[in-house]
């Protein structure tokens, strides 16, 4: 009875215990990680502010800065060696040729079971933004018993169209979990969970820049304990150069997912949403400013119209093809939330039925050109607007995604197919 009434704080002690234990055994408390590929220019300053934050953080335990790279040509293998810490650092490469942060992390998470760490955290290299406060943000919540800690920033609108327009409300209004940065790039969870990780399967796309929402949705749906912490603002490299396989690698393994794992989310009612637990900052600063390229948006979103079109036209409803349709050709763009659920569920129900990967991969390929159009949308609704209103609006499309969940439910019951797919696991 005693364990039971006082579970928060015996878990708290005996995690501190175990703790200066480990320390004695010669290996690594704390593992702190960092994926990168040419981040010569930023992953010294990175490495730099980790280490403070753990010296100061976490004094007693033994940790190590452990950046696993993609052999990248531009010395950052030297910049992150020759930065002066007093905590131990080291460098783990995939061979040469093979590329991916899903296989850096992969790579981590083996170093990490291999030293035994009993916390691992997570951070982008190119960041720019990072204080020593995020390590303790991050690290303390798995001290305290949390599997899984995600950020909260402060973002523009126009940075992480992915997670606004897709990752988010799927994951709210599919999975009811109100986690605002599935892939936002620094987190931190416990070993348990990591071994879980370890036992799923691993696609090419999830070893490449579906790695973030592979460790997301598995942790949602292996049920464990997941919490958010307010990091503050969030700078960093832009990520449009690399849309277009971004896109790819992170809907393919979003979608593979959610097909394996019907009966979570064809059986949850909509009672309610769930909100993890906040801890880091309650405030958060104004967001980086972020100059947006309209023009360029809209002709990447026109090729891939052009190039998809055929396919698009066969996969949608004729109304819905018709009102896209228009919006490419006079190039105003108007893909109201309502519009963009329904078009999103129907390729997602597509995509369960198909009957091989060609087929799938026409569905993804379909996909991008109408993510573009409702980027565009949301872009031109909330450009004059500050950050707080457009979360609002993202808001309001999370919601969305809640409420014409029944519209899903009812292409699966008029075709029949009920039950979860069925795949092979491999470790």
């Amino acid at each position: 009875m005693f364990l039971f009434y006082n579970s928060h704080n015996l878990r708290l002690f005996v995690s501190k215990k175990k703790f200066m234990k480990r320390k004695q055994r010669n290996k690594y408390n704390i593992v702190v990680g960092m994926p990168s590929y040419n981040e010569s220019d930023t992953i010294s300053n990175v490495t730099k502010v980790l280490g403070e934050g753990l010296e100061q953080y976490f004094p007693n335990q033994k940790s190590i800065i452990v950046n696993v790279d993609n052999n990248s040509p531009d010395n950052t293998r030297e910049a992150f060696l020759d930065t002066k810490t007093f905590i131990e650092k080291k460098y783990i490469s995939t061979a040469h040729g093979i590329r991916g942060k899903g296989n850096n992390i992969l790579n981590l998470f083996r170093f990490a079971k291999t030293v035994d760490a009993e916390v691992i955290i997570v951070v982008d290299a190119d960041l720019r933004s990072i204080t020593k406060e995020w390590v303790k943000y991050l690290g303390k919540p798995i001290v305290d018993g949390y599997d899984y800690v995600l950020p909260l920033y402060s973002r523009h609108q126009f940075d992480g169209t992915i997670t606004n327009h897709i990752c988010y409300p799927v994951m709210f209004g599919m999975l009811s979990m109100d986690i605002r940065q599935p892939v936002g790039g620094e987190f931190a969870f416990s070993p348990k969970l990591m071994k879980y990780w370890l036992t799923q399967s691993w696609t090419e796309s999830a070893r490449q820049y579906g790695i973030d929402i592979f460790m997301s949705l598995n942790a949602v749906l292996g049920g464990f304990k997941i919490c958010q912490a307010g990091l503050g603002t969030k700078v960093h490299k832009a990520s449009a150069p690399k849309l277009g396989i971004m896109f790819e690698q992170v809907i393919e393994t979003l979608l593979a997912i959610l097909v394996q794992n019907k009966d979570a989310w064809m059986t949850r009612n909509n009672g309610g949403i769930f909100t993890p637990d906040t801890f880091g900052l309650d405030v958060l600063a104004e967001p980086q400013e972020l100059d947006i390229d309209i023009l360029y948006l809209k002709e990447k979103g026109r090729m891939s119209y052009n190039k998809y079109q055929t396919d698009i036209k066969e996969l949608l409803e004729p109304y819905a093809f018709s009102r896209i349709h228009e919006m490419f050709e006079v190039e105003v763009f108007d893909l109201t939330i309502l519009l963009w659920t329904q078009v999103f569920y129907n390729l997602l129900y597509r995509y369960d039925v198909s009957k091989n990967d060609e087929e799938r991969r026409k569905i993804i390929n379909a996909l991008e050109p109408l993510y573009f159009a409702r980027s565009l949308s949301f872009n031109y609704h909330t450009w004059k607007y500050n950050v707080k209103y457009s979360e609002m609006e993202i808001r309001k499309e999370a919601l969305g995604f809640a409420s014409q969940k029944y519209y899903l439910w009812g292409l699966y019951s008029k075709g029949n197919k009920l039950k979860p797919e069925k795949t092979k696991k491999t470790s």
